[in-house]
């Protein structure tokens, strides 16, 4: 997207109107004031009548000059603002766009050479088996793209299905890694539980889980170890759990701590990794945990020292929140 001229963004337009304005209010009065202060001594001097030159009602229209120009600003910010959010959505719209589309070309071109190959030759059951394999790797990450935007905007839209009850988020992600053990065969994720606690909240399952599967697969994907690994311990609070996800990956650099959870925004590549994917994982997690009044904040040491991505749950719903609504 072709960057707007400093001297043409809306923000330096916006600035110079406004100062603008309020500096023509500012010498109106001023000069005003300092003609009526003249016009006064020379009243004084020859003994004139002053109601003949100043009226009664001069304050007061100086003064409704003054509100009608403050509305004036306020209606130019109100559409200021307006147009800055027009704006961001069209960015927001273009980066989906560009992201979304490299991430379903992809296996779709990939899944049309294999189909061709097939189509062209005769191959050995073993070689048949790879490219399937192959194949359904592709579908697999075709699936879980769009299955990402349905779930996102479900989410945005507050029309998930399914009611908070409490869990005990250590067994619950104890069984999550159990039945995903062929996604995560390769990666080594412990879990710290000396006391052997029991760590409780309200949450909806499902999106607990799709918040673990891409942390996790972010964790694997971003790391350029022989062996990934996650750490994931607890820390509970009067009232809030902790769950902190301490990987072996590439790191987060300082100014992308906070960015990252924007929707659709991808960290810059760096020599360690090649940053893919459409930009959404960790802004979907940032919105389930929101949606169970929680939030996510992330810290790492630097690039190649790993990061942590700490989630904090309330341990009691508050009033009126999902797990009483539909």
């Amino acid at each position: 997207m072709k960057q707007t001229k400093w001297f043409l963004h809306p923000v330096t337009v916006f600035t110079l109107s406004t100062v603008a304005l309020a500096i023509s209010l500012f010498l109106y009065i001023y000069w005003y004031v300092r003609v009526s202060a003249r016009l006064k001594s020379v009243i004084d001097y020859y003994r004139l009548d002053a109601s003949q030159f100043f009226e009664a009602q001069t304050w007061l229209v100086i003064l409704i000059l003054s509100l009608l120009v403050g509305v004036i600003l306020a209606g130019i910010l109100i559409i200021f603002i307006y147009n800055l959010k027009t704006l961001q959505l069209y960015r927001l719209q273009h980066t989906f766009i560009n992201n979304f589309t490299h991430e379903l070309k992809t296996p779709v071109t990939s899944l049309k050479l294999y189909l061709e190959t097939f189509a062209k030759h005769k191959l050995p059951r073993e070689e048949q088996l790879k490219y399937i394999g192959f194949m359904l790797q592709d579908t697999e990450r075709l699936s879980g793209n769009i299955n990402s935007i349905l779930n996102l905007a479900r989410i945005e839209s507050r029309v998930y299905e399914g009611n908070a009850t409490p869990v005990d988020l250590m067994k619950a992600i104890r069984q999550f890694i159990a039945g995903n053990t062929h996604l995560f065969g390769n990666c080594d994720i412990r879990i710290e539980n000396p006391s052997n606690e029991t760590h409780i909240c309200p949450v909806i399952v499902s999106l607990f889980e799709m918040l673990l599967m891409n942390i996790l697969t972010n964790a694997m994907k971003y790391n350029v170890s022989v062996k990934p690994r996650v750490d994931i311990s607890f820390e509970t609070g009067e009232h809030e759990l902790l769950i902190r996800f301490r990987d072996n990956g590439i790191g987060i650099v300082k100014e992308d701590r906070n960015r990252i959870f924007r929707k659709f925004y991808r960290g810059h590549s760096n020599d360690l990794v090649a940053v893919g994917g459409s930009g959404i994982g960790l802004y979907l997690v940032q919105q389930i945990a929101k949606f169970h009044h929680g939030k996510v904040i992330a810290d790492s040491e630097g690039l190649g020292k790993g990061s942590v991505l700490t989630l904090i749950l309330p341990k009691k719903a508050p009033k009126g929140n999902r797990d009483e609504t539909d």
